[in-house]
């Protein structure tokens, strides 16, 4: 088993006015990524940033902190180029967003970025599937994406659980409504990327709930590679 357990805030939960020192009081507290949503208006309904924003992130932030770009937008093809050129590690589109993953995927690597697949909470996984050993990580949406603050939809979990039985060393990346309270059923399912907003931006103790998530996803593994 070749993942880890890793923890990215969701920086569009931060106080948007200084996101570059956000970034990296995020990365003092322990951070393993950082989660960038990207919105268009189109595929959700809501508008955040695009790659000039995050041009000057990376050249606030330095090399270090991986990008990871939640792309929540309508045509997933166009801003792979300006994304790599800006600074991006990952580029995660959604497989509702586009007719032609496999070229897309293709697209992606050929620019030097890492690729995620994502998908919204109706979709099946077996729709992921035929891609699941093209990609670098899957993300399962535990919300309806363009929105923060929802609930989290714990009937998702058997779309982990199946993704990790079919490909055990895939990452697979949990996003929406993720923290305390719900991490252990993230964990015992299989994730082993956890997205969490406010959960861990929010907190008066962003160092600890990041170091509590991450405790609660090792011990998940350890005792997965134990079970088998």
């Amino acid at each position: 088993m070749a993942y880890m357990a890793r923890i990215g805030p969701s920086i569009l939960s931060s106080n948007l006015s200084c996101l570059g020192s956000e970034c990296v009081r995020m990365m003092e507290c322990g951070a393993d990524y950082l989660h960038l949503d990207v919105m268009d208006g189109h595929f959700v309904p809501n508008i955040t940033f695009g790659h000039p924003m995050v041009e000057c992130l990376r050249k606030s932030v330095g090399q270090d902190p991986f990008f990871d770009m939640h792309m929540m937008v309508s045509r997933p093809e166009q801003w792979v180029k300006p994304m790599a050129a800006a600074g991006a590690n990952q580029y995660t589109f959604h497989l509702e967003a586009t007719t032609n993953p496999g070229n897309l995927i293709k697209e992606i690597r050929e620019s030097g970025m890492k690729v995620g697949l994502a998908i919204k909470p109706g979709t099946t996984v077996e729709e992921l599937a035929p891609w699941a050993n093209q990609i670098d990580m899957a993300l399962v949406m535990t919300v309806e994406p363009g929105f923060g603050g929802q609930k989290f939809m714990e009937d998702m979990m058997p779309k982990v659980s199946w993704l990790r039985s079919q490909f055990p060393s895939l990452d697979i990346e949990v996003d929406g409504g993720v923290g305390p309270d719900t991490i252990h059923k993230c964990a015992e399912a299989g994730a082993n990327m956890i997205v969490s907003g406010s959960a861990v931006v929010s907190s008066d103790d962003p160092r600890s709930v990041i170091a509590l998530l991450r405790t609660a996803v090792a011990d998940a593994i350890q005792k997965r590679s134990l079970d088998r």
